[in-house]
């Protein structure tokens, strides 16, 4: 008589291709208290993530008013800055991010949003 040998849920779930991670999105918006400039730069920069990089980003927000040795140490010289710390290279802009396709291709989004949809 044959037996017959059951592959395990385990044993096949090992076989299956591993989907690529997509790499969160690291983003440090630097400001100078609550100004105008700082709501319209962390508007404008929700309004990008939420459309381009559908949730898989974070945020941090520092006010260098309250950390002023951390304009220094990351060589902020203007407010709102903003820093992409991840995925790398870092880059950074400068301003309230108003001019929305020039932060898209500073940021490089828009060869990254073509990935995500795929």
């Amino acid at each position: 008589m044959k037996t017959k040998v059951r592959e395990s849920k385990i044993s096949r779930q090992k076989k299956l291709p591993a989907k690529p991670k997509k790499e969160k999105w690291v983003l440090c918006l630097y400001v100078a208290g609550q100004t105008p400039k700082t709501a319209t730069a962390l508007d404008n920069l929700n309004l990008i993530c939420e459309e381009n990089l559908k949730g898989n980003y974070t945020i941090e927000i520092i006010d260098l008013l309250k950390n002023p040795q951390l304009a220094r140490e990351n060589q902020i010289l203007a407010v709102p800055t903003l820093v992409r710390m991840s995925p790398k290279p870092v880059r950074n802009i400068i301003g309230d991010l108003s001019d929305i396709e020039n932060v898209l291709a500073g940021l490089d989004i828009v060869d990254h949003k073509i990935l995500l949809q795929a």
